[in-house]
């Protein structure tokens, strides 16, 4: 099974200057563990967790002051659609995260997570065994 097998093609995008408790609502609201957070002004691309939100929270930051921007997870790692869901899951295993943003000719096409990956597989086995 490749990435656009399990990926979610529902991105939740939001924008630098959201704050934590904005980000927080909408992911809650979309019932996702990331967003893909965007910057009209740079060409980058980064992500916001909930751990992120976690992270912040615990550390007593105001999550109605703090912005997605200042908490975006470090040393973001791309999928690819046609990477197969082993690559993906060693990626995530190596970076110690639980998302990959997945880009295709440079365009978000989706985002991948743990849960989806152990979905596939466990359909997957259902269907071999």
């Amino acid at each position: 099974m490749q990435v656009r097998d399990g990926m979610s093609t529902v991105v939740l995008t939001i924008g630098p200057e959201h704050s934590l408790r904005e980000a927080a609502r909408l992911m809650s609201a979309k019932r996702v563990g990331a967003a893909v957070v965007v910057d009209p002004d740079s060409e980058g691309i980064g992500i916001l967790t909930e751990r992120d939100v976690l992270d912040a929270i615990g550390a007593g930051q105001d999550p109605d002051v703090e912005t997605a921007q200042a908490h975006l997870t470090g040393d973001l790692v791309f999928a690819a659609p046609d990477w197969d869901l082993k690559t993906a899951a060693e990626a995530m295993l190596r970076g110690g995260f639980r998302h990959l943003v997945v880009l295709e000719r440079g365009e978000v096409t989706g985002v991948l997570s743990v849960r989806d990956i152990v979905r596939c597989w466990a359909d997957r086995s259902e269907l071999v065994g």
